[in-house]
């Protein structure tokens, strides 16, 4: 609430519109000394003898109270998802596609199972799990590049050392000249270059993406599909995609998990297609096809 003094000395009071922005924030600190560093343990393989990588969900289960009754978002559910792989979760509307991805990020914790990085627990938000949310979180006070940078900032990260790393990354995604500009003079496929740069400049190990292009045209989404497989190849981060757009889980995994209703397992299909993929021509190929099939039987099977 602003004010200023009227003729009379009193106050006239302004109210001002506030917007609220719900964002994710995590920030890490180090200490500088080394004096008493220890090396903290390694974790246990697990109990087939196999090394922690990557993120691991073992029997998790997520339900919510609707009407007095319990329902189920995601029930008994087992996936591995190897470090540096990039896996799509394809269901139809309503088969707990967000609400994992919400558990894998540390937002919401499973009823029941396990969900873990790197072979330790994931308790809450951490910093080397980026997440790009379906919805536009972009900071309208904030410039491009002021929005980009936000992760450094409230990291202390020095200005001049932020500014660079944010200039590269505008560079990345392709909004050279728009640094200055606000989110509100941005088309929405800038937005959303811009919030994928943003989850980029906090250096995440795994990305977690939450149909992330849904509602943006067909053109400009095979578009940002190409950026996206642009900036993560040969980069080794792991993704995480969700989406309900069978051709874009081809078309963008190594890997594509089917959740059928409840949240249960329908299918694991691996995606034998070579990279880089020319997302033109990928639809061709005899795999692709094969595969496309198999998906939407997949599908079918489920809504019947």
């Amino acid at each position: 609430m602003a004010t200023r003094p009227t003729a009379h000395g009193g106050p006239i009071r302004r109210m001002t519109r506030i917007r609220y922005y719900r964002i994710v924030v995590t920030v890490s600190t180090k200490s500088s000394s080394t004096d008493h560093a220890v090396a903290a343990p390694a974790p246990a393989a697990d109990s087939a003898g196999r090394p922690p990588d990557g993120i691991r969900i073992e029997g998790v289960a997520r339900s919510f109270v609707k009407d007095g009754r319990r329902r189920y978002a995601i029930r008994d559910l087992d996936l591995d998802i190897e470090s540096g792989s990039f896996v799509v979760v394809l269901g139809r509307s309503g088969c707990g596609k967000s609400t994992l991805l919400n558990m894998i990020a540390g937002l919401s914790r499973p009823d029941h199972g396990r969900i873990s990085y790197r072979g330790e627990e994931i308790a809450g938000p951490r910093t080397d799990l980026g997440y790009l949310t379906q919805h536009d979180t972009l900071m309208p006070w904030r410039t491009l590049r002021r929005n980009i940078e936000l992760p450094l900032e409230l990291r202390g990260v020095p200005a001049a050392q932020r500014r660079r790393r944010a200039t590269e990354l505008i560079a990345r995604v392709r909004l050279d000249d728009f640094e200055e500009h606000y989110p509100r003079e941005l088309s929405g496929g800038m937005r959303r270059r811009a919030g994928l740069a943003r989850m980029l400049c906090a250096e995440p190990e795994a990305l977690l993406m939450d149909e992330p292009f849904g509602a943006l045209d067909a053109q400009l989404r095979q578009e940002l599909q190409a950026d996206l497989l642009r900036l993560w190849h040969g980069s080794g981060k792991t993704v995480v995609f969700v989406t309900h757009d069978l051709d874009e889980a081809l078309c963008l995994g190594d890997r594509v998990v089917v959740l059928g209703r409840g949240g249960r397992l329908v299918l694991d299909e691996p995606v034998r297609l070579p990279r880089p993929r020319d997302l033109d021509r990928v639809r061709l190929e005899p795999a692709f096809v094969a595969s496309h099939q198999r998906l939407t039987a997949a599908l079918r099977s489920d809504a019947s």
